[in-house]
């Protein structure tokens, strides 16, 4: 009998990074069950083997298979939630992006088979590839209430294609109802919730369910149990098929981290990184400090506006604390985190820690690259995921992705048996 080391299951399962019990839980079978397959005792299916190989294969950097599944990522930023599916096997078949800047950050990091389409309106459905789960980190928009009132009030039916016309969520719907993918992931601002005094949200909903047919579950997400910042996002996962997915049992780390974790060391452990840090030490460039005249300006603002009894004001924080939400603002005074220093004024963070606080950088792996201007890059960063949370939604979804992959071939496998049987009747 083989012994656990030796058998491929085993090995496989150990590369994945997942654990006999995470294994169980997403194969939809038996701790028992498992054991066996490492021991060699029964044989797994090889679908079963080919799930983990192109999860494992994601991590190593060996040669990789077929992917588990294929996606495209819309509005996609600087590819947060393409970075995060690629870690459970998905491969990017398609991206749309408008912003240029962002564009060149997206090619700086990932390896393009594809074009990367600027914007989506220009998309057109039918030459768009084949693909799976559709992600979207779509803006929130206002919809229009006039043409749908004068289709009430005419007693005429509507939908999607007269409510939310004219903005992008719109172009997403489009999207989904024209190629029918196995799931999709929408994220957005919290607020989404209640923008528009809750009719926005509602109309979202009512087309992704009603409309579309979705089996659909949200939940909004704090990513402080993963990185060291206040960062609420609402993320709205949907699958065609009814696989049991929920939000209900989603898990998060109980204690999250701190700034320190982000933030440079400055004594000589980290390479210097011009312009970023420079010396021996890695010392922050002084660019970033904070001058005398808008340290002063901020105190001011922030004193005017409390003794308004208002709490707006800059943010200071140290190594064990966890920051405000970092925003598309930054760039312009950096007052929602600042990080005190000893003996002077506090500074800015640095674009390589806004790629650590946003979870773009992990130990052990190639630094993310900054293409662009620190204009662009704070920019780009404040408008984008935190990555952590993205990989925790996905690993989430994975077990109910694999039901509903399972389900398209189980049909396709009888779609194929029918023709046959159809082809030896009729000759």
């Amino acid at each position: 009998m083989k012994t656990c080391k030796d058998t491929e299951f085993a090995y496989i399962r150990e590369k994945s990074g997942l654990s006999v019990k995470e294994v169980a839980q997403l194969l939809g079978k038996s701790e028992r069950t498992i054991y066996r397959w490492e021991k060699g005792e029964s044989n797994p299916d090889q679908h079963v083997v080919h799930e983990l190989k192109a999860i494992y294969n994601v991590h190593s950097g060996d040669h990789k298979p077929e992917p588990l599944f294929r996606f495209i990522d819309l509005f996609a930023g600087i590819g947060g939630l393409r970075r995060a599916f690629e870690t459970i096997g998905g491969k990017c078949v398609f991206t749309s992006e408008w912003d240029a800047a962002c564009r060149k950050t997206y090619q700086a990091n990932y390896e393009c088979d594809h074009p990367v389409n600027g914007d989506i309106r220009d998309v057109k459905l039918e030459e768009m590839p084949c693909f799976d789960v559709l992600l979207a980190g779509f803006p929130c928009q206002p919809f229009s209430i006039a043409g749908v009132s004068k289709k009430n009030s005419l007693g005429r039916p509507h939908g999607f294609h007269c409510d939310t016309q004219g903005t992008l969520f719109f172009d997403v719907a489009q999207m989904i109802e024209y190629h029918r993918p196995k799931a999709f992931v929408l994220e957005n601002v919290k607020n989404l919730v209640s923008h528009d005094k809750g009719r926005t949200f509602k109309i979202i909903l009512r087309t992704l369910e009603e409309e579309l047919g979705y089996n659909v579950d949200f939940r909004v997400i704090d990513a402080r149990a993963w990185v060291p910042q206040h960062r609420e996002r609402i993320f709205i996962v949907g699958f065609r098929e009814d696989v049991g997915f929920s939000f209900d049992n989603f898990a998060k780390p109980d204690v999250g981290p701190r700034l320190g974790t982000i933030l440079h060391p400055e004594n000589g452990t980290e390479l210097p990184e011009p312009p970023y840090t420079f010396g021996k030490n890695g010392e922050v460039a002084e660019k970033y400090t904070l001058s005398d005249r808008l340290w002063q300006y901020l105190q001011n603002y922030a004193e005017k506006h409390r003794a308004k009894g208002n709490g707006f004001g800059y943010g200071l924080f140290g190594t064990d604390d966890v920051a405000r939400t970092l925003s598309a603002r930054y760039y312009k005074d950096g007052s929602e985190i600042l990080i005190r220093q000893e003996g002077k004024n506090p500074r800015r963070l640095t674009p390589r820690e806004c790629a650590r606080l946003m979870g773009f950088d992990k130990p052990g792996q190639a630094p993310f690259v900054i293409p662009v201007s620190d204009t662009q890059a704070y920019k780009q960063f404040g408008n984008s995921v935190a990555v952590p949370v993205v990989e925790a939604v996905a690993r989430h979804m994975l077990p109910s992705l694999i039901r509903t992959l399972r389900i398209d071939e189980r049909r396709d496998t009888l779609a194929e048996q029918l023709s046959f049987e159809e082809v030896v009747k009729y000759g």
